[in-house]
């Protein structure tokens, strides 16, 4: 049997029907950016997420940038503060606070959640600290009271990279809402566009009209131009197909949940360390990650039994030539995650035959 990691075209063929009538809309209608389809699904994520404001950006990593960049031009904060981020992420998250000559603080991962460890981080703020930035890695939730706390004792923004954990639930609040928060639509995310996509959403309104100006050139008025902008806008087709998507995200969610749920269930090998069991919404398993201290030779009996797999991520980016000058740097628990993962495969298409059949070849692997 052949298990894709993820089917984008059996992701497409769910709903192609309603996502071919959106395309074929915007395509007669004629108007391709800053229409009716970006306003309505701006209206409808804003809603879904549980906040005032959304602003469609070109993709995620804009949308962290355009929110520390809209920090500094309201003098919230100025080249040189510190921002608190979780050493074990993806690399976007550390390159928008860099891109605002912002100093990233890396904070050590709780080895059982791969999220920030909240226990960890107020030994990381210093009287530079202006925000901390937490991410929802993997789909689950890495928001807590003791983050929140820190933030008003501190009076830190909290800043959300929410790009793998679309409708993610926290006590009934869904991330994305905590704080000013980042969203990626890439293809392959829990809501996926045709093409790169992002989003801000937040309550503050002078930072949703700051933020819409910055993408849009520095201007809010057609030729006038109040900051030194650039061109982040979010297309209407893309808008659209998202719109589309959006009402069937929990549902999918859910599916994915089910899925996380029987590999849990079903995996009995002892050299494997999974992810803990879905109780809730607070997870919702953009990527089901397992560990083993063989990972490359399990990922490459997986393939050949027809499995394929991706490793999130193989270098940790203080460890990647970008950032060459924190490669002398020691972060042992996110170390230990980046030579550990494995990314079993997960989407919503995937059918209990296929998930079963990942399980048995898992249960047979030797250590």
């Amino acid at each position: 049997m052949e298990v894709p990691f993820l089917s984008l075209q059996d992701v497409t063929n769910k709903n192609f029907k309603e996502l071919s009538a959106a395309v074929n809309r915007v395509v007669s209608s004629g108007w391709y950016l800053q229409g009716n389809e970006t306003e309505q699904f701006e209206k409808d994520f804003a809603k879904f997420i549980g906040t005032n404001h959304c602003i469609g950006v070109a993709n995620g990593l804009d949308a962290i940038i355009w929110i520390f960049r809209a920090y500094i031009e309201l003098g919230i904060m100025k080249p040189g503060d510190e921002v608190i981020v979780p050493a074990n992420t993806y690399i976007a998250s550390i390159l928008a606070i860099t891109e605002n000559n912002l100093v990233p603080v890396l904070v050590e991962p709780d080895i059982h959640t791969y999220e920030i460890d909240d226990g960890k981080i107020e030994a990381a703020i210093t009287d530079r600290t202006r925000a901390i930035l937490i991410v929802h890695l993997y789909g689950r939730c890495a928001y807590s009271e003791k983050i929140g706390a820190l933030c008003q004792k501190y009076n830190l923004k909290l800043v959300e990279d929410n790009a793998q954990a679309h409708g993610c639930m926290y006590h009934g609040q869904r991330t994305g809402s905590f704080g000013d928060s980042a969203h990626s639509f890439y293809p392959g995310k829990n809501l996926g566009a045709f093409g790169d996509a992002g989003a801000v959403t937040t309550n503050d309104k002078l930072l949703a009209d700051t933020i819409r100006s910055l993408a849009n050139y520095g201007s809010s008025r057609k030729y006038v131009f109040q900051y030194k902008g650039r061109n982040s806008r979010l297309s209407e087709i893309n808008a659209a197909v998202l719109d589309v998507k959006l009402k069937y995200l929990d549902a999918d969610n859910g599916r994915r949940i089910q899925i996380a749920k029987r590999y849990i269930e079903g995996i009995k090998n002892p050299a494997i360390i999974l992810p803990e069991y879905p109780h809730d919404t607070t997870n919702v398993f953009h990527i089901f990650p397992i560990r083993t201290g063989n990972r490359d030779a399990l990922q490459a009996y997986l393939k050949e039994n027809g499995v394929q797999t991706i490793i999130h991520y193989p270098i940790p980016p203080h460890k990647q030539e970008a950032y060459h000058e924190w490669n002398h740097l020691s972060f042992p628990i996110t170390e230990q995650i980046h030579t550990e993962e494995l990314s079993l495969p997960m989407s919503p298409t995937l059918t209990d035959e296929q998930v079963d059949y990942v399980i048995g070849c898992i249960n047979r692997f030797e250590y």
